[in-house]
């Protein structure tokens, strides 16, 4: 069986970014549960969106990242740490490696702005996909959205 070809891509365009906001509704709202006036925030307005597309324009996946003044209070504070949230990757493109795509063009972008880490708030049934991506887990378990969560950072080297 063959993958599917898909790219990734900063999000720079209005469908693009409603592409981004139907993959979140669709994962975290449908599927999930989160409340919709929770998913989205006044964070998206200022964030750089990624998209995963296939080839035939077909969405499947997107991330934020949130850096600067945005990203202070989900990185204690420091300016150089990133915050990377609303990971979502649609069932049918699950196991293809959209998510790992995501996560290395968002850490990507983070560099770009001379980002010395990424931060994350990961679902804990989640953890085990971002520590095979170099993320490490601390803190204590906490509830977010009504989902357990754990705070994991990776250094961009």
């Amino acid at each position: 069986m063959t993958r599917p070809a898909y790219s990734v891509r900063v999000a720079e365009d209005p469908a693009d970014r409603e592409a981004c906001f139907a993959v979140r509704k669709e994962v975290f709202v449908g599927e999930q549960g989160v409340p919709e006036d929770i998913e989205y925030d006044a964070c998206d307005a200022g964030a750089l969106h990624v998209l995963a597309v296939r080839e035939d324009g077909v969405p499947l996946g997107t991330g934020r990242l949130l850096y600067g003044a945005a990203a202070l209070d989900r990185v204690g504070g420091d300016p150089s740490v990133g915050s990377l949230g609303r990971l979502a990757v649609t069932r049918e493109a699950r196991g293809l490696g959209v998510g790992a795509a995501l996560v290395r063009a968002i850490e990507a972008a983070a560099r770009e702005r001379g980002l010395t880490a990424v931060d994350l708030h990961a679902q804990t049934h989640a953890l085990g996909f971002y520590e095979r991506l170099g993320y490490v887990a601390y803190g204590p378990e906490y509830p977010e959205a009504g989902i357990a969560h754990r705070a994991m950072r990776r250094a961009l080297g």
